[in-house]
């Protein structure tokens, strides 16, 4: 594995630009880092620290920085689809061999997680183990995958809106942005029913669609977005219904999360702008060849963490309760004293999962092909970010009992969602044609 990186990190070309694959994996590290500080478990259960200090809910406004990621994924796919677009002659099936080549690296490693949970969780209801922290951990491992179900939305969604963006370049992003407006007007004023899920595609989107405006070097006046986007959202927050936190919150009536709002995208040309304008001293730092090695080593393992991290959190909990280790009151003294060897903890067992299924992350090359399907693909990728999506609502816990949750305006239970997941996976493989995934220098983007 140290061969590997440092191979791919002398190989790297000089034209790269390194700084956003900096962005990745430091956004990845940041929701990891925030999910493991936030989680307060007691004997009753499992709360969320902003929630027991809401003063801290200010915090989310640097720190909820997933927006970032996306961004850098608008930027790494619209160069992904251009250089496959170049290569590949007219009339190929491009859209599939691009959703493959995007999606080995991410799929993969997240149908073996949910594969691994789902037989845990059978297992565990079969023996009547689902109590206390046990079924509390099966209901919130699979939380993570919203974010895995928009990835793959914004990557099917990428031919088409680069399309657009290449035709009007900001009127696009504005368009997306004017229907994030739309849906919160039609949600808050006119209390339509299930609108508000809509803003999962506009305010995601209109994120994404940033990155593609910085492929082409078109975001300017970083600090123009960064001080608008700031100022809009406190205004929001100040006058309008949503609230302090830019992440989800238990028991709340609005979150600026699910399903996102206005104020949350707000929130994202915040820290677009302020990533960008950090952009010269981050190109300096990662030019250096010991944390250029660092950033090629997370980036290859970034995705495997990111899946498992809650997994170890719970297990360093569960761990502390069967040995009766006092869990001190969430914010207290001497919860804050116990806090970095918890995390700690929880960063060694992640590590420990992260060398037992990091190989799933790096699929092996496949030969030359010359099928593939666009339409097969297109209904692969939709059953997939479904079954993900509504994976990580209605969770592995009750999976005998048929628990259900609201996907969009559809009940949908666990074993539908896994079903949907796992077809959609085949598909979307299947579509692809053989043909093998894109490598592009040390992280497999752009």
């Amino acid at each position: 594995m140290e061969a590997r990186v440092r191979d791919l990190a002398a190989a790297t070309p000089d034209t790269r630009d390194r700084y956003v694959d900096l962005l990745r994996v430091a956004s990845l590290g940041v929701v990891v880092l925030g999910h493991w500080l936030m989680a307060a478990v007691t004997d009753d259960g499992v709360g969320n620290l902003l929630a027991v200090v809401p003063e801290l809910q200010l915090l989310t406004w640097a720190l909820q920085i997933m927006p970032v990621f996306f961004f850098v994924g608008g930027f790494s796919h619209a160069l992904s689809y251009r250089s496959l677009r170049r290569r590949h002659p007219e009339g190929s099936p491009l859209y599939a061999v691009f959703l493959r080549a995007r999606l080995r690296r991410l799929l993969r490693p997240t149908v073996v997680f949910i594969l691994v949970w789902g037989v845990a969780a059978l297992i565990v209801q079969l023996l009547d183990g689902d109590g206390g922290l046990t079924g509390v951990a099966l209901r919130l491992v699979t939380q993570p995958l919203w974010f895995i179900g928009i990835y793959l939305a914004m990557v099917a969604f990428t031919p088409l809106l680069l399309k657009l963006h290449e035709r009007h370049g900001w009127t696009a992003f504005g368009a997306l942005v004017a229907g994030a407006a739309a849906v919160d007007v039609a949600r808050f004023a006119f209390d339509v029913p299930h609108i508000a899920f809509a803003n999962f595609v506009f305010v995601w989107l209109a994120v994404h669609q940033l990155g593609f405006l910085r492929a082409d070097g078109r975001i300017r006046m970083p600090a123009a977005l960064a001080g608008a986007g700031l100022l809009g959202a406190a205004a929001l927050v100040a006058y309008g219904p949503y609230p302090l936190s830019m992440v989800g919150m238990p028991g709340e009536k609005v979150s600026n999360m699910a399903p996102p709002t206005l104020a949350l995208l707000c929130h994202g040309l915040w820290l677009v702008g302020a990533v960008e304008l950090l952009k010269n001293p981050g190109t300096r730092l990662v030019r250096r060849p010991r944390v250029w090695h660092a950033v090629v080593a997370a980036n290859g393992l970034a995705m495997t963490a990111f899946l498992w991290h809650l997994t170890a959190m719970l297990g360093v909990y569960g761990a502390m309760l069967a040995l009766d280790i006092p869990l001190p009151e969430p914010a207290s003294a001497a919860w804050w004293v116990q806090t970095p060897i918890r995390i700690a903890l929880a960063a060694g067992i992640t590590a420990l999962l992260v060398a037992t299924f990091r190989t799933f992350e790096h699929p092996k090359a496949t030969g030359p092909g010359t099928g593939g399907s666009g339409p097969v693909a297109a209904v692969g990728i939709t059953l997939c970010l479904l079954g993900v999506l509504g994976l990580s609502m209605v969770g592995f816990a009750g999976l005998l009992e048929g628990r259900s949750a609201m996907l969009i305006a559809v009940e949908v239970t666990a074993p539908t969602t896994v079903a949907m997941a796992l077809i959609g996976w085949l598909l979307v493989e299947r579509a692809g044609g053989g043909r093998p995934a894109v490598r592009d220098g040390a992280t497999g983007g752009k």
